[in-house]
């Protein structure tokens, strides 16, 4: 096309007046303007415009391809706004976009903190816990949320997870003469009549968090004993090798807790379990850790319609199978994966070991044997107590 015929305009409090002459330009063309209703009143668009359909849906925007409209965002539309969702749907050339400050500059710079150092989150449909890796003493946040009743639930949800003392800033209708900036502990907020829209900054104070390294406590996690224990856990997570944006396919999931780590580095996962507790658990685990967005949990058996079952997941960049590995899985894992996926599999049987071991002859890869013990009361003593061996096969397929 010659010329967009979608503008994505970012408006702020200020309303008009914060509008550069590009922006009013394409408002002042639009035949149709979609926007919130805040959004649109700011804008003064009378009968032109046309508030957004409940749930979110793009579709009558682009039904109006090749006519001249606006999309009306809050700040900057390609951060937590409408702009990446209508990208998806558009070719370079048919939009042009007009930014705002975002909500989260405005609030970084009356709060005079580095934006580049703090964790941004929109938790307008959320859940809190998506936070959750971020929250360790000294860490700056700053989130977008619903309305009023949302921040009292978001500083009960931190107190709950024991970081009720952080520094708490309710920010009001930034850059508008409706702003409004409130401070107080999470444990003790009691504002009265905040109005929307509403950021909240924490400066966390409280327990250390998650770490940064694999091998998270097993406590931590919702399991029935089938887990791949912590140590184990780290360096089978060593050996798969996580990297932001990369798929993981986790068979014979157990707890997940191989997947919550996955996505904790960046990635996503499909989990797949047959056990229907397990599954529970596995989702349980997802949104424990707020990671519920990149794992998805599919049950069924690996064993018995095996191109099916995993013909339908993204595709992976590294397999894991924490038990039932055989001989036909892996003839079926090779027909289906990728060139280069990396697979690791992990054996407490003999019967499991055997087929690694002839595996490891033909195919290559790295086989490893990991014997650990932890000491236990022995009498009036201690020992130690050792785990099953586990057989660990890595290779590239």
């Amino acid at each position: 096309m010659s010329e967009p015929w979608l503008s994505i305009i970012g408006i702020g409090e200020d309303g008009l007046h914060g509008l550069g002459d590009g922006s009013r330009s394409a408002l002042a063309q639009a035949q149709h303007v979609f926007g919130g209703a805040r959004h649109l009143a700011l804008a003064g668009v009378g009968g032109r415009g046309r508030e957004w359909p409940l749930p979110f849906d793009v579709t009558p925007v682009l039904a109006l391809r090749g006519q001249p409209v606006v999309v009306l965002a809050s700040g900057d539309p390609f951060w937590f706004g409408a702009g990446g969702s209508l990208a998806n749907h558009l070719v370079p050339g048919e939009w042009q976009a007009f930014p705002a400050p975002s909500t989260f500059s405005l609030a970084a710079s009356r709060l005079g903190w580095r934006l580049e150092q703090v964790h941004c989150f929109g938790l307008h449909a959320a859940p809190f816990a998506r936070t959750r890796p971020a929250l360790h003493g000294g860490a700056q946040l700053l989130c977008l949320l619903r309305d009023g009743p949302a921040v009292y639930d978001f500083a009960q949800w931190l107190t709950q997870q024991g970081y009720g003392s952080s520094s708490l800033w309710v920010l009001e209708a930034l850059g508008g003469p409706r702003e409004r900036i409130r401070q107080c502990p999470a444990h003790g907020l009691d504002f009265a009549d905040i109005q929307s829209p509403v950021a909240v900054a924490v400066q966390v104070v409280g327990p250390p968090g998650l770490a940064n390294t694999p091998g998270l406590p097993d406590s931590g996690f919702a399991h029935d004993g089938q887990i791949t224990k912590s140590p184990i856990r780290a360096l089978t997570l060593s050996a798969l090798a996580p990297r932001p944006g990369e798929h993981l396919w986790d068979l014979g999931a157990g707890s997940g807790s191989v997947s919550v780590e996955w996505c904790l580095a960046g990635g996503t996962s499909s989990a797949v379990e047959q056990n229907a507790e397990r599954v529970t658990n596995i989702r349980a685990n997802a949104a424990s850790f707020g990671i519920d967005h990149r794992l998805s949990v599919n049950q069924g058996d690996t064993h018995n319609n095996t191109h099916t079952l995993l013909a339908g997941l993204p595709t992976p960049q590294a397999i894991f199978v924490g038990g039932g590995f055989d001989m036909a899985l892996f003839t079926a894992l090779q027909s289906i994966a990728p060139t280069g996926c990396r697979l690791v599999v992990n054996s407490v049987t003999l019967e499991t070991e055997s087929t690694l071991l002839q595996l490891h002859a033909q195919h290559g890869g790295a086989l490893l044997r990991i014997e650990l013990a932890q000491a236990a009361p022995l009498g009036r003593m201690r020992g130690w107590q050792p785990s099953r061996p586990v057989v660990q096969w890595s290779v590239t397929l």
